[in-house]
This record gives structure tokens, C-alpha cells and sequence, in this order.
């Protein structure tokens, strides 16, 4: 589900993760037309109050538990020409290390090699993107019928990224080779080689593998069986050639393939971890809320004290009257005191962020940004218009308004990037930075009721009486504001989506518009196949 009205200074897209999970993926690209870049994402949640979630069930702490954020470097974009001629290609880099006779660190030699491996993965990707697009796509012919694309087009495709791809893997394997044999590498350099070898590798069979798939609606005959046989043959030599070097990493049809699985895995966070930054977090507002709770045990105490030196000179300090006074005066200081720091809370949660998080390059430690965090619970939550009318499309809640009330939590975060840091990292291929956001909603499950029921039905013929399977879930709006800052470039975007959800996970994800329609499914999660019928000849769960 992706939002391109910011498409090259910020891009947005939101999808489910899993069935407990959804994720959100921002990119924010500087135009360099000012130092910094400032990007604001905001994140309402409008929870029934049937859930049970509100600040003393799910405190702030427990919300950035179940948040899980990943910051990384945007994968370099380039074409497999580019890949295999460009300067600024990693597998040229590794080349030249052997032309002009200079190694360098093994650190960098590693460095290219995964860089090479990220930037394949995002080629492949978009070859394969490319292909579906194709199989999709319908031609009229000459007698005006609409149909698949022809095989030629898809072959004269598909050679020129085949031929690519052997190439890119064959210049990266004869390269590694003779820098081995060059070179006294470590084990560690020499083991690391080998992994995003094997990485390289479970791409081209994955993403080729891909596209046969998406070809299966295709016709069986003609030149598309040619074509599925090309592209086979590229899974087939790359997984032989993991057969010969004894690597686990190939799929056994009579296994469970636990070990395929990991490896894949494993091999993709080996690889893509040098473009996920360092992060180091703090926590300034916890200081500043120190302050001001000092200052309010300052005003409190002041309080007591003109109480206590009032009371000294009005009446012996023997006597009932300072006793009492001086007790009553400890007890409003005590208030006071208590009272202030609500005051206090209360303004640090308005003005002041969480969490402040510096982004740093992996490599240089150099700041690239810095990212603040903050959540905002019931009335300290103001609603955009845009927001409100986009929820109020729906009878349900617009009705429900003041009568059946919803728990309300916000989540801001704030980055500020420093423009002129990208085009210094990594040779100037790096355009941007993708912001993950995981946000894990098992939490919001646990008083939920069961998600299957059964409703009494009659039939019109004969007035049986049948049991038919119901389905009990939960909607959760989040409404997303999405702002940036560029220089000459400022712009605010909104949307909001609809989680149905039951007490097994998220069931699917609606976006809500302003067509007539009001809702329209976007993001669907699979789920297994019910194994009985809709009619039940005895209800299984209670009956409503």
C-alpha cells in the first residue's frame, strides 16, 4: 500500500508483516537543497474500548516494546549495465583492486562484495517486478482480441537480464579467486567471500524462480514453454553449483527445508548489515522532568517553610496552635508538591520528546541524523480535520461519537537528516535513508472474545433449523500524517487505514478514502483454509 504523492523526497508504504505484526516503510530522500531535512511521521490509533487498552494497561513503556524500528541506508540503485561497467560498482571496485594491484583492508573487500550483493538483490527485483508486470499486461492482436503478452517480447527481456546475471556472477567468482590466490586473506575474509557468494547465488535462483511462477497463467505452448525452460535452467545451474561446493542451501521437496530457510535467512542480514545504521538513544526528557520536579519541590518547601515561620512568630512553638498550623502546613506542602509535579508531567509530555535516537554511519560514526520519540495518550491528542472527515464516512462511527468511547494513543517521531552526509557515504550511491517501523499488536488481542461462533439459520424450503459458521472481529483505525520539510519543499500528506483484527492476528488491512465507497480493501492476509463447511450439522463454539 503505497502513498506517491511525495514520491522523491519522502515515500511511504504501509503492508501487514504477519499475522501480529504490520509494518511501515519510509523513505526519506533529501533534495540537498537545504542542510538539514526534517521529516514527521504521526501515527493515531483509535482503539474500542472493549480491548481494554488504555495508559495504565498500556503504558509507554510497553508501546515501545512492541515497536520495533530499523533505520538503514536506501539500497543504491543501479542497472545491471551499470552493475557491470559503472565506476561506483562495487563488483568494478573489487576488480580494480586486481588491476592496480592494491587490496586495501579486508574490511573493504568484504564491504564491496556485500554492497554487491544489496544492489544485485534490488536489480533482480525489479527485473522480476518488470516480468510480472508483463504477464499481466494484455495485447490486442490483430483480430482485436485481447491477450498475453507475446513470447518475444518477454524472451528479448529475459535474455538481456540472463546474460547480465551470469556475467555479474561469473566476474565476481574468477575476481574472488584471484584475490585469494593474490592475497593472504584471513579465514574470517575468506569465509565472508564465500557466504555472499552463496548469497548471490539463492538470489538469482530466488527471483528467477519468481517469475516462473507469476508465468503460470500463461499459455503452455508456443514460445512461453521455451521461455519457462530458459529461466529454469539459471535455478537449475545455481543450485547444482551449491550441490558441488556442498552448501545446504537447496530446497528438497521431501523435507521441510529448516535449513534452506536459515541459510537464506541468515545470509540476507549477513549481507544487507552494512547499510543498517548505528543508533545510540537517549532519553533527555527524563532530565528535564528532574529539573522541573526539583523546582516543584523547591515551591512546596518555600511554602512550608513561610507556613512554619509564620506560625513561629504568631504563637510559641510550644503551644497547640503551632503544632497545629505547622502539620497543616506539611500536608498542603505535601500536595503542593505532588501537584506541581502533575503540572509538570503534564507540560514535559506536551513540549518535550521520549526518546532522542543519533543515527550514525556504521562505518565513519559520523552523525547522519537524529530522531526523536514521543507518545501522547486521550484529550493530549488533537485530531486533524482531514482525519475526522475521513472517519466520518462511516455511519458506525461517526454515531458512536460521545456515546461508546475509544481509547486514543499517538506516536511522533521526528528525523532530521543532514543533507550534505549522503553524497559523502559509500562513493555518493546512497540517495536516502528507509525508516522501518514494526508495530507488534498482540497486546491489543488479549481481551478479545473467540474469534468463531455459530449463528441459528432456517432454511426458506423446508424450515430446517442449521448452524452456520460466524466470525468475530475487531476493527482498529490508525490514521497516518505524514509531513516534510525540504528546504523549498514542504508538504503534509494523511491516511488512514482499518485493521480487522480477531484474537488469532491481523485478518486484513482496509484503507479508508474519500471516494463514495468510504472503504476499500487494500492489503488482505492470508489465512488457512477453513477445513469445514460453512453449514455446521452441530454448532462447535457458543451460539449467539
Amino acid at each position: 500500500m503505497a502513498d506517491d504523492s511525495s514520491r522523491g523526497l519522502f515515500e511511504t508504504r504501509l503492508d501487514i508483516h504477519d499475522r501480529k505484526q504490520f509494518e511501515l516503510k519510509l523513505e526519506y530522500q533529501p533534495s540537498g537543497t537545504d542542510a538539514e531535512s526534517e521529516y514527521l511521521v504521526e501515527a493515531t490509533f483509535f482503539i474500542p474500548r472493549a480491548l481494554n487498552i488504555t495508559v495504565d494497561t498500556y503504558p509507554r513503556e510497553d508501546f515501545y516494546a512492541d515497536l520495533h524500528n530499523y533505520v538503514r541506508f536506501k539500497t543504491p540503485v543501479l542497472a545491471f549495465d551499470e552493475l557491470l561497467t559503472g565506476n561506483h560498482s562495487p563488483l568494478v571496485q573489487l576488480e580494480q583492486r586486481l588491476t592496480f594491484g592494491v587490496l586495501g583492508p579486508e574490511t573493504e573487500v568484504v564491504y564491496d562484495a556485500k554492497m554487491l550483493g544489496c544492489i544485485l538483490r534490488g536489480t533482480l527485483r525489479r527485473f522480476a517486478r518488470g516480468m510480472k508486470e508483463q504477464c499481466a499486461r494484455r495485447t490486442v492482436g490483430l483480430d482485436g482480441v485481447a491477450g498475453p503478452t507475446p513470447p518475444a517480447e518477454l524472451q528479448k527481456l529475459a535474455a538481456r537480464s540472463i546474460d547480465s546475471t551470469q556475467k555479474v556472477l561469473q566476474r565476481f567468482r574468477s575476481t574472488v579467486a584471484l584475490l585469494a590466490d593474490k592475497y593472504p586473506l584471513s579465514e574470517k575474509t575468506r569465509a565472508s567471500l564465500r557466504l555472499v557468494d552463496e548469497y548471490l547465488s539463492l538470489l538469482v535462483e530466488q527471483f528467477f524462480r519468481k517469475i516462473v511462477v507469476e508465468m503460470d497463467a500463461m499459455p503452455r505452448g508456443g514460445g512461453y514453454s521455451e521461455l519457462r525452460r530458459d529461466l529454469m535452467d539459471v535455478v537449475i545451474a545455481d543450485e547444482s553449483y551449491r550441490k558441488l561446493h556442498g552448501l545446504a542451501s537447496v530446497i528438497a521437496p521431501d523435507t521441510d527445508n529448516e535449513e534452506y530457510t536459515h541459510r537464506i535467512g541468515f545470509l540476507k542480514k549477513f549481507c544487507m548489515n552494512i547499510l543498517f545504521l548505528d543508533v545510540q538513544r537517549s532519553s533527555p526528557r527524563k532530565a528535564w522532568e528532574e529539573v522541573l520536579f526539583a523546582l516543584a519541590a523547591g515551591l512546596a518547601m518555600a511554602f512550608a517553610l513561610g507556613v512554619g515561620l509564620f506560625a513561629q512568630n504568631r504563637y510559641p512553638q510550644v503551644s497547640f496552635n503551632f503544632f497545629v498550623i505547622a502539620v497543616i502546613g506539611y500536608m498542603l506542602k505535601d500536595r503542593i508538591k505532588e501537584g506541581l509535579r502533575r503540572l509538570a508531567a503534564s507540560f514535559a509530555g506536551k513540549f518535550l520528546f521520549e526518546r532522542t535516537t543519533r543515527i550514525l554511519d556504521p562505518v565513519t560514526h559520523d552523525d547522519v541524523g537524529v530522531c526523536k520519540e514521543k507518545i501522547d495518550y486521550g484529550n493530549a491528542v488533537e485530531i486533524a480535520d482531514e482525519i475526522k472527515r475521513l472517519r466520518a464516512q462511516d455511519d458506525l462511527i461517526t454515531a458512536a461519537q460521545g456515546e461508546l468511547p475509544e481509547s486514543v494513543i499517538r506516536y511522533r517521531k521526528k528525523i532530521v537528516l543532514e543533507s550534505d552526509m549522503l553524497p559523502r557515504i559509500a562513493d555518493g550511491i546512497v540517495s536516502g535513508v528507509t525508516d522501518i517501523i514494526r508495530v507488534n499488536v498482540e497486546r491489543m488481542l488479549h481481551d478479545m472474545d473467540d474469534p468463531d461462533y455459530t449463528i441459528d439459520y432456517v432454511d426458506l424450503e423446508d424450515f430446517s433449523v442449521e448452524k452456520l459458521r460466524a466470525s468475530k472481529a475487531y476493527r482498529l483505525d490508525v490514521a497516518f500524517r505524514f509531513s516534510v520539510d525540504d528546504g523549498k519543499h514542504q508538504e503534509t500528506t494523511v491516511k488512514l487505514v482499518r485493521l480487522v483484527l480477531d484474537r488469532n492476528g491481523i485478518k486484513r488491512m482496509n484503507e479508508i478514502t474519500s471516494s463514495a465507497a468510504g472503504v476499500r480493501s487494500k492489503v488482505t492476509v492470508p489465512s488457512t483454509p477453513p477445513t469445514a463447511p460453512a453449514r455446521l450439522a452441530k454448532p462447535t463454539s457458543a451460539t449467539i
